[in-house]
């Protein structure tokens, strides 16, 4: 037996790249276009929700500065403030009472001015007595708020200046009545704030006005020229 070798011939070919089909590429192509177009979808969402985050903060802080302005106006004037707390406390005190009125507040001569607009004389009482006890209620509030000694003055249903009509004519009366007769006139007992009236009035006219006695009593003197 002879032995024998197979002639068997190996042809290398070359390493070549497996052909891909062009819709195959194609598709592969367009997937990727889509994805880049996504990302630059996804960052642009990102800037514009980072800008919106930017633009709200930007606006909380003008807000909170402006609140802070506000607070600032608010605690600036004093009187303002002890017309605020005073308005406060009436307003609940008119709730409770079941009573209809709108509350205004003013700054006039130094003092704060509180005004009950209503057509009911229930919180004026007889001669103001009501009133001037509601005053001094309301005054007492102010101190108990803000720790400070308060002058306000109250008004209700226009009494105040209904009164100080009044007595601007009774003080003139009396006025040319002191002068005429030469000698002094006495009113009868009024609150500080009518007194008030009728010192300015006689002061107006040239003359001189004192005080006399003690609470509730207390009454002015109007004396002759000398």
């Amino acid at each position: 037996m002879v032995d024998g070798t197979d002639d068997t011939t190996v042809i290398d070919t070359p390493n070549e790249e497996p052909t891909v089909p062009a819709e195959v590429d194609q598709a592969t192509e367009s997937d990727e276009t889509a994805a880049d177009t996504a990302t630059v979808a996804d960052s642009a969402d990102d800037d514009a929700a980072e800008s919106d985050s930017e633009r709200d903060e930007d606006s909380d802080d003008e807000e909170s500065d402006d609140d802070d302005d506000s607070d600032d106006e608010e605690s600036d004037n004093p009187l303002e403030v002890e017309g605020e707390v005073a308005a406060d406390y009436l307003e609940e005190l008119l709730d409770i009472a079941d009573l209809d009125g709108d509350i205004d507040t003013y700054v006039e001569n130094g003092r704060a001015h509180v005004s009950v607009i209503t057509e009911s004389d229930v919180l004026v009482g007889a001669d103001g007595e009501v009133l001037e006890a509601l005053q001094e209620l309301s005054r007492l509030a102010v101190i108990t708020e803000t720790g400070t000694r308060s002058r306000l003055m109250l008004d209700v249903g226009g009494f105040r200046e209904r009164r100080r009509k009044a007595l601007t004519e009774l003080a003139g009366d009396a006025v040319e009545e002191v002068k005429s007769s030469g000698e002094s006139v006495r009113l009868k007992p009024m609150n500080p704030f009518e007194r008030k009236i009728v010192h300015d009035v006689v002061a107006g006219a040239g003359l001189t006005s004192e005080s006399e006695g003690e609470e509730p009593q207390r009454r002015v003197v109007i004396l002759p020229a000398r």
